[in-house]
């Protein structure tokens, strides 16, 4: 993000499990896209949480970020080439764009400033905001946090097994080492229950998209 934004490269590649292209972008002044889920090929990429890893652009502006997304997008999926109607000139005239107008509202400091300015920039560019309302509450943050942290233990498994899990620097209480192994004591149960969460989860904001 730091490189995009100094320009010493046109754009960069990032992957996101829960929130490390949006959130160093948001800090670096980029554009950073999180593609929806499946949108983009993950193949060769080292994998934390399997069922929330994305890869998306970091880019020096909206366009720049929707032409690298349309290089890499994947056009073999089990629904085939979704396709990705981009054309630059068109505008966004009649676009319905959705937000969370909470999300927007407590944001604070400069990064809240710029969030801010960001709808007023769409709204002069003639989109149409519509306020929606996204699934919000404690079972949100529980079931991301449980299930990155089953699956990222999956993940390295060999790597806490070996004991070479030890050797990593960071051995803090919230440390990707302690992630690892405190993920192979969380029953299944609990992470099969996590997973039905989140598929009400998934429900509730499928239907609050579907006006924008």
């Amino acid at each position: 993000g730091s490189a995009v934004s100094a320009g010493l490269v046109p754009f960069a590649i990032w992957s996101e499990t829960y929130g490390s292209i949006v959130s160093p972008s948001t800090r670096n002044g980029v554009t950073g896209l999180r593609p929806t889920f499946g949108r983009v090929p993950t193949r060769g990429a080292m994998a934390l949480s399997w069922s929330l890893d994305k890869l998306g652009p970091m880019a020096r502006s909206a366009e720049d970020a929707a032409l690298v997304f349309d290089a890499i997008r994947d056009v073999d999926t089990p629904h085939g080439d979704l396709g990705f109607p981009f054309d630059p000139q068109d505008g966004l005239r009649d676009v319905r764009l959705g937000y969370s107008p909470a999300l927007f509202a407590d944001a604070e400091g400069a990064g809240g400033d710029a969030d801010r300015q960001s709808l007023a920039v769409l709204r002069d560019l003639g989109a149409d905001l519509v306020e929606i309302d996204l699934p919000s509450g404690p079972e949100v943050g529980a079931v991301m946090d449980l299930t990155v942290t089953v699956e990222a233990s999956a993940a390295f498994d060999g790597l806490t097994r070996s004991g070479r899990v030890d050797e990593l620097v960071r051995q803090e209480r919230f440390a990707w080492p302690n992630s690892f192994r405190h993920g192979r004591l969380i029953p299944a149960v609990e992470y099969l229950n996590a997973q039905r969460i989140r598929r009400r989860l998934v429900d509730k904001t499928e239907a609050a998209l579907q006006q924008i």
